[in-house]
């Protein structure tokens, strides 16, 4: 006996029309429109030469600090756990590709039933035959080996867009990943030039010691001439032990300034390699910022920001597609048979196809909430991308300031510094021709070392703010 079941079972095409005119009309939303509008200019300047086009390896020219950030963008945790983010975000498209196209599954099972004697269906089995003169055998096997297919019909776009909002996440992810490049090569490179400075600082204070070392032993010989007081050897052994004891706090910091280094490295404390000598004469390269507007491709802040926006502008599209019909198809294709002989037979061919529409009609409440909050969550994405690239352009003013007040201050704390040190020399002898008073030889000295511990300090800031700059203009991650 031929088993064909042919299925077809569409729902009321003409009610559903009336329900689809009635009640689909999602509710009224006004956008906001982010403003991308920025200033023509830094501070007067057309210029669209821009350093953030430099490759960071062509920016930084020490071996010592390449080396480093090279090491880093291997072996960094929080940027290798970034590119797992960037997986997952890929696996999500993948997913989502996958939702809009059509579902085919392969089923082969077998089993065995005995129905109930004083049931309908053991009436029926008890009343009829399998076979002109064969019983139902009991109990009844029952093979079957069938494909089934199920598929949405994406008639909204409802799916695909979800897909290309899965997409434009991807890429906020892979900008974010080069933001993290970026802000994890400014900071190595300003720990470095930090390092460097405080070795450079840890020098001076050295030989500052031996100068008031020297010191002490001209008091000491001034006052076994009587020409002194035992309160002035007192004063300059203190002098000189506080600068002793000002070396273990420098060597501290030392410390952890290479273990904060090796922590972005990504490998446990060791010595770091670098090149103290000539800090002093480091010149900051000359850095061209161009025009705002570059900020807005160059900055990875700022486009992923914008992929963040586009990705919520859609996914309210995706929320509005909620409120339509759905229409869902699925269809069988295979052979059914009680005997296992009789598979492949044409009589144990089965089949089915049928397709529903479905439309939401009534307590449509959670369809509107995930509309409002995709609404919501538009305006946030806006909001954050405006603040992102006010953001962008507000460091960029700040750095450009910083270099121009770091140079000027340098250059005059300089001149502090040669003048102090000639005031050494000059206390120091008119001390000894009893023209000068210990206290100015001691305040002179250690005036003198304050201002070469500032130069120093402002030549950090100076090599620091000129990594900020180009931090700032979106380079580092090309």
């Amino acid at each position: 006996m031929n088993r064909i079941k042919i299925k077809i079972s569409f729902w009321v095409i003409t009610l559903m029309s009336v329900v689809y005119t009635a009640c689909t009309v999602p509710p009224s939303m006004i956008p906001r429109t982010e403003k991308r509008e920025v200033p023509g200019s830094f501070h007067g300047s057309s210029d669209t030469t821009n350093t953030a086009k430099i490759k960071w390896r062509d920016f930084f020219t020490d071996p010592n600090l390449t080396a480093l950030i090279e090491t880093a963008l291997q072996n960094n945790q929080e940027l290798n756990i970034i590119m797992q983010e960037i997986n997952i975000a890929q696996n999500e498209v993948r997913a989502r590709k996958g939702e809009y196209l059509p579902f085919v599954d392969l089923m082969a099972g077998g089993g065995v039933e005995r129905v109930a004697r004083y049931t309908r269906d053991g009436s029926v089995e008890k009343n009829s035959q399998i076979e002109p003169g064969k019983d139902f055998p009991e109990p009844l096997p029952n093979y079957v080996l069938a494909a089934n297919l199920s598929w949405q019909v994406d008639i909204w776009k409802r799916l695909r867009n979800a897909r290309k909002v899965a997409l434009m996440r991807y890429f906020a992810t892979t900008e974010g990943r080069n933001f993290t490049v970026t802000r994890l090569i400014a900071e190595i490179a300003n720990s470095y030039y930090e390092l460097v400075a405080l070795d450079n600082q840890l020098e001076i204070l050295k030989q500052n010691i031996q100068i008031q070392t020297d010191a002490l032993e001209i008091v000491k010989q001034e006052k076994q001439a009587a020409r002194t007081t035992e309160l002035a050897v007192r004063r300059f052994e203190a002098e000189v032990l506080k600068n002793q004891s000002r070396i273990f706090h420098l060597q501290q910091e030392i410390t952890q300034t290479e273990n904060r280094i090796n922590f972005l490295v990504g490998r446990y404390p060791q010595p770091i390699a670098r090149n103290s000598t000539g800090f002093s004469d480091l010149v900051p390269k000359l850095m061209k910022e161009g025009i705002p507007s570059q900020l807005l491709q160059n900055r990875p802040d700022v486009r992923g920001a914008e992929w963040n926006l586009a990705a919520a502008k859609l996914d309210v599209t995706v929320a509005k597609a909620n409120f339509y019909p759905q229409l869902n198809i699925s269809a069988a294709l295979g052979v059914q048979a009680y005997n296992f002989s009789l598979i492949g037979q044409p009589e144990s061919v089965l089949y089915s196809i049928g397709g529903g529409l479905a439309q939401p009609l009534i307590n449509r409440n959670a369809i509107k909430a995930v509309f409002f909050s995709a609404n919501a969550r538009q305006v946030q994405a806006v909001y954050s991308y405006e603040q992102t690239v006010l953001r962008a352009y507000i460091e960029v003013a700040n750095q450009l300031a910083n270099i121009n007040n770091m140079q000027n201050s340098y250059e005059l704390r300089k001149r502090q510094v040669e003048a102090l040190t000639e005031s050494i020399d000059i206390s120091t002898r008119l001390f000894r021709f009893a023209r000068a008073d210990y206290m100015e030889v001691l305040l002179t000295q250690r005036d003198a070392l304050e201002s070469k511990f500032e130069l120093i300090e402002t030549k950090k800031q100076q090599m620091t703010a000129m990594v900020n700059v180009y931090q700032a203009l979106g380079g580092g991650w090309n």
